[in-house]
């Protein structure tokens, strides 16, 4: 139907094609075009008009980069009621996709006059338990019309979170210590068994830069030289930092200044926080993630006035009055001997009087 609707009204040899000649040659009833083209929309045909505007609104919003699992992830905590199937059939049928990743660029590079660097305290398990445990960075670049600007992110390994970044005009050691300082902003001034990891790169060997991590409480460490591998968090970060941004679906041309680099990455990084769904996070956001996390730990750790059940009671037995002593005869309080003598004279009287007071066998048998 589409077909004809597209081509009805195309000029032949000074005549109009129309309906019928077009169905004539695709050999179908001309009658069966217009029942169609008539016939009331069907229920799946509505839903389907009611959800791709929808889900086209939510694919730009999230930088134009989610695929279908994503936009379906995204879908659903939006409050849209749909399937994973459903979600990549109206993406077809939109004509959107999901971005794709491309070679990584190599940008840092060792420097041959340092002679000793920090050891490597990392052995590619990234993993972290608490936040501020395990942070990595990087470096990567970025081509513009005015020069290069170089991009410096510091990823917390717990939560993916950005916790640090800059953006300059060069890639010397003062863009680092910059992007520390956003990190001790954004995550505290000192922070006790904090592990820093990077490559290899001459910023990251300098004297300045293990200065200003052990101002924070933080120790340096590196990854072996010549292997991406061991840095392989802060590359996947810089890697989608890319894909998604920088060479993203929703670019539409060069980038020209620096600056505008610095503020599309601003945007960006608190998309990446606030927004961005991580498959390594069940498809949370990194601020999301933390939240749990803390909320979590909060109903682990005892609170103070919560005490058990033995506790409470123990606290209410010492609130009881204390028991008095059975009160004494004042005359003879003083006196002990006087107290044993009035024992034993007493002794006898109360015999006598048991004695009185029991029957004797000869009126029993009376």
């Amino acid at each position: 139907m589409a077909f004809i609707d597209a081509n009805k009204d195309d000029v032949v040899e000074g005549s109009r094609l129309g309906v019928e000649p077009i169905c004539e040659v695709l050999q179908v009833a001309s009658s069966t075009y217009y029942a169609a083209r008539d016939r009331v929309p069907s229920a799946r045909a509505r839903r389907d008009a009611e959800l791709l505007p929808r889900l086209v609104k939510l694919w730009k919003a999230n930088y134009e980069v989610y695929g279908s699992r994503k936009l379906w992830k995204a879908a659903r905590r939006s409050g849209i009621e749909i399937g994973r199937d459903q979600t990549a059939r109206l993406m077809r049928m939109a004509g959107i996709q999901g971005a794709q990743r491309t070679k990584r660029v190599r940008t840092t590079r060792r420097d041959p006059a340092a002679t000793g660097r920090h050891p490597d305290l990392v052995n590619r398990q990234f993993r972290a338990t608490r936040p501020n445990e395990l942070w990595v960075t990087d470096l990567t670049f970025v081509a513009t019309w005015a020069g290069v600007a170089y991009v410096c992110f510091i990823v917390d390994a717990f939560s993916r979170m950005i916790v640090g970044w800059r953006v300059a005009g060069h890639m010397r050691t003062p863009m680092v210590l910059d992007a520390i300082e956003m990190a001790r902003w954004a995550r505290g001034h000192h922070h006790a068994d904090l592990r820093c990891h990077s490559d290899a790169g001459s910023q990251f060997t300098s004297i300045r830069y293990g200065e200003r991590l052990a101002e924070i409480g933080a120790t340096p460490s590196i990854g072996t030289v010549g292997d991406s591998f061991d840095n392989a968090l802060a590359e996947t970060v810089n890697g989608y930092y890319k894909t998604e941004l920088i060479r993203g679906p929703a670019r539409t041309g060069p980038w020209k200044t620096i600056e505008e680099v610095e503020l599309a990455t601003l945007g960006w990084v608190h998309w990446h926080n606030h927004q961005r769904l991580h498959g390594y996070l069940n498809d949370l956001p990194p601020a999301e993630f933390e939240a749990l996390h803390a909320s979590h730990s909060h109903l682990q750790t005892p609170d103070p006035g919560d005490l058990p059940v033995a506790e409470p009671t123990r606290r209410a037995a010492d609130r009881l009055p204390e028991r008095q002593p059975e009160p004494v005869n004042a005359q003879n309080a003083s006196d002990p001997v006087s107290d044993t003598r009035s024992a034993a004279a007493a002794a006898p009287a109360a015999s006598a009087q048991l004695s009185a007071e029991r029957p004797t066998e000869q009126a029993i048998a009376e």
